[in-house]
């Protein structure tokens, strides 16, 4: 009886073939998990840091997306929630008419986005004016960058804290603080100074 050749020291066996390959997905995983660390990690210390550690001046809100709304600029064009995308954005949202508290309210946002220094360019900040009263035009010229929205009454009724405040929208579109009117300017620059800080998209 003839006995069977011996296996040729080349031919990797099956079992050397599955360790191969294995290795290869880890190696691919490792890649994956090397890109997105930098993201995790700032989101993981922001949203999930313990609260005892850190304390925000605005009331942290549930992560979400900013339920859809429609509104229009100035233009005649149309502005909705996609709109809020690729920076952080401090959306105020006040009646068209805007009172003292209104006015207020609008310069506590604009100081303290001025207070971020170099950083100030990735915060916007949008006004999104209630109502059917006129937005007064003087406010345009002493709020520059400002974008100033109108939207019918009740567009914003399914927002987390209603029509009023200051609502801190992520790059990613997702709700992140709300602020009473006429909020603390310091309270919330150091809110900003900290997401900044934390974020490393928008």
């Amino acid at each position: 009886m003839r006995a069977a050749p011996p296996a040729t020291a080349d031919a990797p066996s099956a079992e050397a073939a599955a360790r191969i390959r294995a290795r290869s997905r880890r190696t691919l995983i490792l890649l994956a998990l090397v890109t997105i660390a930098p993201v995790v990690a700032s989101y993981t210390a922001y949203y999930f840091f313990p609260r005892a550690a850190q304390t925000n001046y605005g009331m942290l809100l549930a992560v979400g997306p900013v339920q859809p709304f429609s509104a229009a600029t100035a233009t005649g064009a149309t502005f909705g929630d996609g709109d809020l995308k690729g920076r952080w954005t401090l959306l105020i949202a006040a009646p068209a008419g805007c009172d003292e508290l209104c006015r207020r309210t609008l310069y506590a946002t604009r100081q303290a986005v001025t207070m971020q220094g170099r950083e100030q360019d990735r915060v916007a900040r949008v006004w999104l004016a209630t109502g059917d009263a006129i937005v007064p035009s003087a406010l345009a010229a002493e709020h520059p960058g400002l974008a100033i929205v109108t939207a019918p009454p009740g567009t914003l009724a399914r927002w987390p804290q209603g029509e009023t405040g200051v609502y801190l929208v992520d790059p990613l579109g997702n709700w992140v603080l709300h602020y009473g009117v006429d909020p603390d300017i310091k309270g919330m620059a150091k809110d900003l100074t900290r997401v900044l800080k934390a974020s490393r998209i928008g």
